[in-house]
């Protein structure tokens, strides 16, 4: 069962001085199933907001419909059991950390005694419990995004529509909130979330789609997506000269240098082969050579690169 749904939705906004029309949302066509984390990415500009603000209701399409749990996202029953975290967070900021999640809360007609339990465990569950009673404008933009997330989740919803929810975060912080989104899965909840972090994306969905200049170019199960064919070689040596390297980078997809050591990546064997007869004449190290499979990123630059030029 789909529980976010979308059906050529489409978006456009006169700009400038003469109000020249600009789609940002060209036809997307979404199916989130119940249960599921589905990840919507692409680039900074590609029409990710957007796409969120006309499913949550905030902006009405241009063309196209959208439902959340069957409901129209012009109803506002759609919103009833659904959290949300916009890209930017702007609070309150002379509230405290749970005087803010109070006030949401009463908002939602939660009944105090259920919302003395909850604040608590919602800020022990992000990871923010000692900043209960400090100020919001004191709060780092990680604890603010924190803060946002805990804020999502205080009407224990069954959807959650999570704008860029690792932005801000520093890699720990990250794993944090990768960690909570799958445990939110875990208890039957269905996630949607952006991002331009296609690292993220590939650990913890079930489902993403891609979207590129407005446009959903792939959208599907991981596993269907990137397949399960080795897609060529890494391999990582060092002791090599500035002449050599160009020689084996020629070759090479792929090549970086990460202080003595440096890496390539190869589509084809056979020139991966050729690259290490090189290496072992002129006396390289090889420190390892491993079989590659196809990434998110590897997709993600194609179709990128594919509707560049189109």
């Amino acid at each position: 069962m789909s529980l976010i749904q979308a059906r050529g939705l489409r978006k456009s906004f006169r700009t400038g001085f003469l109000g020249r029309r600009v789609e940002a949302v060209r036809g997307v066509d979404l199916d989130v199933r119940e249960g599921e984390i589905f990840g919507f990415i692409g680039p900074n500009g590609a029409g990710k907001t957007t796409t969120i603000k006309l499913l949550t209701g905030l902006i009405l399409p241009t063309a196209g419909e959208a439902w959340i749990q069957g409901v129209p996202v012009s109803d506002p029953r759609s919103r009833q059991h659904l959290g949300f975290l916009p890209e930017g967070t702007f609070f309150h900021e002379y509230l405290t950390g749970a005087e803010f999640l109070d006030f949401h809360a009463r908002l939602l007609g939660i009944p105090r005694d259920v919302r003395r339990q909850r604040i608590p465990e919602l800020l022990q569950r992000v990871g923010i419990p000692h900043a209960a009673d400090m100020r919001l404008r004191s709060y780092s933009k990680g604890m603010r995004q924190r803060a946002g997330l805990a804020q999502a989740l205080i009407g224990d919803p069954d959807v959650l529509i999570l704008d860029e929810p690792m932005s801000g975060l520093d890699p720990l912080g990250r794993k944090d909130v990768r960690d909570l989104i799958l445990s939110l899965r875990d208890e039957g909840k269905t996630i949607f979330f952006s991002s331009h972090i296609l690292a993220d994306a590939e650990v913890i969905c079930d489902q993403v789609a891609i979207i590129v200049r407005g446009r959903v170019v792939h959208q599907g199960y991981l596993d269907a997506l990137l397949g399960q064919e080795l897609s060529g070689v890494e391999l990582v040596v060092e002791g090599i000269d500035e002449n050599l390297f160009e020689q084996v980078q020629a070759l090479a997809q792929r090549a970086l240098v990460q202080g003595s050591r440096f890496q390539f990546e190869f589509d084809d064997e056979a020139e991966a082969e050729k690259a290490l007869d090189w290496i072992r004449s002129e006396g390289g190290r090889i420190r390892s050579l491993v079989p590659r499979r196809r990434s998110l990123e590897d997709l993600f630059v194609e179709e990128a690169k594919k509707e560049t030029h189109a």
